[in-house]
C-alpha cells in the first residue's frame, strides 16, 4: 500500500502543482490585462497630446505663411504703386510734350500759309497724295 499510497502523493502533488500553475497563470493574466488597460490610457493620453501639438503646429505655420504673405503682398502693392505714380508721371509728361508739339505745329501751318500760301498748298497735296498710294497698297 505504500506504493499506491506513495502514487497517489503523487498525484495529488502534481494536481495541486498544475492548479497553482494555472492559477498563477490566470494571475499573469490579470496582471497583463491590467497592464494593457493601464498603457492603452497612457496611450490615449499621448495620442491625444500628438493630436493637440499638431493642431498647435498648423496654426502656427498657417499664422507664419499669413505673416510672411501679407508682407509679400504688402511689398508688391507698394512696388506696383510706384511704377503706376511713375508711369502716371510719364504719361503726364508725354501729353504735355503732345500738346507742345501740336501747337508748335499749329502755329508753323499758320504761319507758312500766311507768308507761302501756294507753297503750303501744293507740299499739302505732294504729302495727301503719297499717304493716299501708300495706304492704298
Amino acid at each position: 500500500m505504500d506504493t499506491t499510497a506513495t502514487a497517489e502523493a503523487a498525484s495529488q502533488a502534481m494536481r495541486d502543482t498544475a492548479r497553482d500553475t494555472a492559477k498563477d497563470a490566470r494571475e499573469g493574466v490579470r496582471e497583463m490585462g491590467r497592464a494593457a488597460s493601464a498603457a492603452s490610457g497612457d496611450l490615449q493620453k499621448d495620442l491625444q497630446a500628438l493630436r493637440e501639438d499638431l493642431v498647435r503646429l498648423t496654426e502656427e505655420v498657417s499664422a507664419i505663411v499669413t505673416d510672411k504673405g501679407n508682407a509679400a503682398w504688402r511689398r508688391a502693392k507698394t512696388s506696383a504703386d510706384s511704377v503706376m505714380s511713375d508711369a502716371q508721371a510719364k504719361g503726364q509728361e508725354a501729353a504735355a510734350a503732345v500738346r507742345d508739339v501740336s501747337s508748335h505745329f499749329a502755329d508753323a501751318v499758320d504761319e507758312s500759309i500766311k507768308n507761302r500760301p501756294y507753297t503750303t498748298l501744293a507740299l499739302a497735296a505732294g504729302i495727301g497724295f503719297l499717304l493716299g498710294t501708300t495706304l492704298r497698297r
